[in-house]
């Protein structure tokens, strides 16, 4: 009963929104598909402007890879991350957490299918990817698509929140399931 409820209400949730934001545009003589249309205007022009930005972290994350940059740093931190009980495999998704949201879901997804739903380093990738913000990503598009320039002291604190986020994911997982 609750559930057909829940699909029901779902299934009809977005069209009422739309439904209500014509009908109160309309009560208010608002003109509402030339108002779209000029919203829809300036949408294409953000997204034009913000591409430079978007192939810049693409190209960033896709080098990185085929690099070979994870691999080496795997190696290199792997004593480091054995006694911190940090799996070696979560590595990547600790840097590419601030750079792109679908990248560090591919990398999850891997891990996730290479180790299961209940293995350690699965939950541990899954509150890491829920625990920080895609700093570089944000800065890039949003800051470059309404042209602000100077973002140092925002990209400190994007940085420095990713770290605690990542220090707090090891932290609740080794509490929650070590």
């Amino acid at each position: 009963m609750i559930k057909t409820t829940i699909d029901l209400i779902s299934a009809w949730l977005i069209p009422a929104i739309i439904l209500v934001v014509l009908l109160w545009g309309i009560i208010k003589k608002i003109p509402v598909y030339e108002t779209f249309i000029d919203g829809a205007k300036d949408g294409l022009k953000v997204s034009v402007d913000i591409l430079p930005y978007l192939i810049a972290i693409i190209v960033a994350v896709s080098m990185l890879r085929a690099s070979g940059f994870f691999e080496i740093t795997q190696q290199l931190l792997a004593g480091v991350l054995e006694w911190l009980k940090i799996p070696v495999d979560v590595l990547p998704v600790m840097f590419v957490r601030s750079l792109s949201g679908s990248a560090v879901l591919g990398l999850f997804s891997e891990i996730a299918n290479n180790f299961g739903p209940d293995a350690y380093v699965t939950k541990l990738t899954a509150i890491m990817v829920g625990s920080s913000e895609t700093t570089f990503y944000v800065l890039a598009v949003y800051f470059g698509s309404v042209g602000i320039k100077k973002f140092r002291h925002a990209l400190l604190a994007g940085i420095l929140a990713d770290i605690i986020g990542i220090v707090a994911a090891v932290g609740v997982a080794k509490w929650l399931f070590l």
